[in-house]
């Protein structure tokens, strides 16, 4: 069989698409396949639309701190159609903008859903089509990109159906808000429709099977972020084994553990936010030999699955389950296979939960280091004392810095406050080119800014803090 394509890549979200784009920067003949949207679960049911709904949420709920800044308004509301109406403007447009981009660097797109088999080096693909019929495709470098989906727990009752029970996909479009939900799991995405719904007045109760919420978050950015969200109503019982969930006509009921006691919640939607589980099915994977793990693909370094020609990336080749790692991992992919030294694949790579507040961090938290014997000098400053935070009434969170007081190497940074998603580049950049604290220290940061924050819990680690 001919080769018809240097490069496949199988999935376009943002591990996808940005992994066939630089292909074709490369000088790579490329090719897409996608199954349902040019963009994947990111720009149209993921990170992208979240964002718009979100944003209606915090206008809204800033309306009742008008007066704060001397302003009124005289009728407060929502129409709930046009705020998911705006969520999904937003994701089509985004979504056009990939298939631009298709179309701009010279990649074919191919529509339909992909399974491999043992081809002439490379795995082919046989396609089968959207439009009808099937296309087996020969490349010399199939990349696998096809994601993941969210976690369901059939056994106690946590399988959505659309109408009591939702996923991501399901809380992006309901016809109205909820009285009453119950989110289930409180990592970013549960606590982001948490912080969500609740801004627009539903009644939200957060379950939490670990010891805390954001549990991969520094544990004193969790207890802030439960006090703070707590203060905004919303309400969490943790931890709390779920026990089961059942259905009925008005809405569900939870049987849950706390500690030794049973209790039952009840609502009328719960939303189940426990985690993801790989897209590795009817791929063809066990046949070819590719080794799967708890439903991720096992890769080296370069994203290679040990299968001639055969890569897999982002969410698919397991955590963290973040749109920009995956395109990271692409990019590293891509060069790899062109014979060029690849980006770092090991970069710092950022998390992010975008309620209200927000929640950032980078690199490990204050317990990984001690857990990993580490001496380490811990620097913090609060949005209380920032003239910036003062002046925009944004005085909630503060930036928590870590370093190694062996090296002065930055090798964490946490925060929690206004617009912090924003800030954290800052560490990022910081930590991406071996930045200690003398470098950091001798940056100058404009005044006024909440930025400001980062430069004095830099200070603050080693006795220096100006402002506290």
């Amino acid at each position: 069989m001919a080769v018809d394509f240097d490069v496949l890549v199988i999935g376009s979200g943002p591990g996808g698409y940005v992994a066939a784009i630089r292909a074709a920067q490369l000088g790579l003949k490329t090719a897409i396949v996608e199954r349902e949207a040019l963009g994947g679960v990111c720009l149209n049911w993921g990170c992208i639309p979240t964002k718009a709904l979100l944003k209606s949420g915090e206008v809204y709920e800033s309306l009742d701190h008008l007066a704060d800044y001397g302003l009124s308004v005289e009728k407060r509301g929502f129409d709930f159609a046009k705020v998911v109406e705006r969520s999904r403007k937003v994701a089509a447009q985004l979504n056009g903008g990939v298939g631009y981009l298709m179309k701009k660097n010279k990649i074919e797109v191919i529509e339909g859903t992909a399974r491999l088999e043992k081809g002439e080096g490379a795995p082919k693909a046989i396609v089968a089509l959207k439009a009808g019929g099937e296309r087996t495709v020969q490349a010399k470098n199939v990349i696998l990109a096809t994601g993941a989906r969210a976690r369901t727990i059939p056994a106690v009752g946590l399988e959505p159906d659309g109408e009591r029970v939702w996923t991501y996909r399901e809380a992006m479009t309901p016809k109205a808000t909820p009285k009453s939900l119950i989110v289930i799991g409180s990592g970013a995405i549960g606590i982001e429709f948490a912080s969500f719904y609740r801004a627009l007045g539903s009644d939200v109760t957060v379950v939490e099977a670990l010891p805390r919420i954001l549990p991969v978050e520094d544990e004193e950015v969790s207890a802030a972020a439960k006090k703070a969200f707590e203060r905004r109503g919303l309400k969490f019982r943790v931890p709390a084994n779920v026990k089961k969930l059942t259905k009925s006509k008005t809405g569900v009921a939870i049987e849950i553990e706390v500690g030794d006691k049973a209790e039952t919640l009840e609502a009328e939607v719960a939303i189940v936010a426990v985690g993801i589980v790989g897209n590795v099915e009817n791929l063809g994977l066990e046949a070819l030999g590719v080794k799967i793990e708890k439903t991720h693909v096992v890769t080296d370094g370069h994203g290679g699955t040990g299968v001639p020609g055969l890569y897999a990336i982002g969410d698919l080749a397991g955590p963290p389950w973040l749109a920009h790692k995956a395109s990271h991992e692409g990019v590293h992919c891509v060069e790899h296979i062109a014979g060029l030294k690849p980006v770092n694949v090991n970069s710092p790579i950022p998390g992010c939960t975008y309620a209200n507040p927000q929640v950032a961090s980078v690199g490990v938290t204050e317990a990984q280091a001690k857990e990993a014997g580490r001496e380490i000098k811990v620097g913090r400053f609060p949005f209380k004392v920032n003239g910036k935070a003062i002046a925009a009434g944004e005085m909630e969170g503060f930036v928590k810095t870590i370093f190694d007081g062996k090296t002065g190497a930055l090798i964490g940074a946490h925060m929690i406050g206004h617009e912090v998603t924003e800030m954290i580049q800052g560490y990022v950049l910081a930590m991406t080119l071996e930045a200690t604290e003398a470098e950091l220290q001798a940056t100058v940061f404009a005044h006024p800014t909440m930025s400001e924050a980062m430069h004095e819990a830099s200070l603050d680690a080693y006795g220096k803090v100006i402002h506290l």
